[in-house]
């Protein structure tokens, strides 16, 4: 195994792999081995490796980055066959600096290649999160600023890719619609006045259970002056420039300090820090999710039949 010097870094508190976790990667491995496997299985492999062939292959990292989907993988060949036995050299939220073993699988031949892409699909586009994440993570490092995801994600995906954001160092925002209020600009011009903030925060207030979090959106500093009035818990600043940020954060501190800004809408990689450096609380943006490069991730052959490389 490769040796890495110095050692990766980990997180200071990785976050847990849960039961609930656990769900949403039991569906779509379901989905994904059916999708790739079908009712014939794997033509290739059962055609060419003997049925009692065994082998042992190593999962490496080909670029670093920041591990995430290690768990899932482990529940996909347990899925797929329980005779494959997997032990794990690096774990999710962990930082690897250069190619390295992050897993090694033992088992049937067979069952190795079946699931060899549908693994690697699963921890390649989890940890491209992670590390696209991490990188964000870093540029607002030493300021008061927190990068948060959005629910600009792949149906079916969101509670993995929300894990992988917190294994890069992220905040998650929202689960979905059913654990926090977020009134969007189609909200207000629902009601039928755009310009009613205030109004609309008071009413989700009302309505909604005293513990549950209540944010609105605005595009404009006199939306965000009737916001602070009804004093909602977050308000998410659109696609406002620094400038009016830096105002927006001037305001907010003089007439309601205990309210969150959250900037939101165009930002980048690059201009993040600049983003981070007017003082807002929150940074959100959909592209740590929706737009995401694939990790790469490969099976190493360690051992098989003829004991091949």
């Amino acid at each position: 195994m490769f040796a890495m010097e110095p050692p990766p870094e980990l997180p200071a508190a990785p976050p847990e792999f849960t039961s609930v976790e656990a769900a949403a990667a039991a569906e779509l491995i379901r989905l994904a081995l059916a999708e790739d496997l079908g009712d014939e299985g794997d033509r290739t492999g059962d055609a060419l490796i003997d049925q009692q062939a065994m082998g042992q292959v190593e999962i490496r990292n080909r670029v670093d980055g920041t591990v995430c989907g290690l768990p899932v993988v482990t529940q996909l060949f347990e899925t797929l066959d329980d005779r494959v036995t997997i032990t794990t050299s690096a774990q999710d939220g962990q930082r690897i600096g250069e190619p390295s073993c992050l897993a090694t699988l033992a088992g049937p031949v067979r069952s190795l290649l079946a699931g060899e892409r549908t693994a690697l699909n699963f921890l390649g586009h989890l940890s491209g999160i992670a590390t696209q994440v991490a990188a964000h993570v870093a540029v607002v490092a030493g300021t008061n600023s927190r990068v948060l995801d959005t629910r600009k994600t792949l149906p079916g995906w969101r509670r993995l890719a929300k894990y992988a954001v917190a294994c890069g160092g992220g905040t998650n925002h929202r689960m979905g619609l059913f654990d926090g209020v977020l009134i969007k600009d189609n909200h207000l011009a629902g009601r039928g006045d755009p310009l009613a903030v205030a109004s609309a925060v008071t009413a989700a207030r009302d309505a909604v259970p005293e513990n549950l979090p209540v944010q609105v959106e605005v595009d404009t500093i006199e939306q965000l002056t009737d916001a602070l009035r009804a004093a909602p818990d977050m308000v998410l600043l659109d696609n406002m420039p620094p400038g009016e940020l830096a105002r927006a954060v001037t305001i907010r501190d003089e007439r309601s300090p205990g309210v969150l800004l959250e900037a939101s809408g165009g930002i980048t990689l690059e201009s993040l820090a600049e983003v981070a450096a007017t003082g807002v609380d929150r940074i959100s943006m959909g592209a740590l999710t929706h737009s995401v490069p694939n990790w790469d991730v490969g099976f190493d052959w360690v051992a098989g039949p003829g004991d091949r490389p």
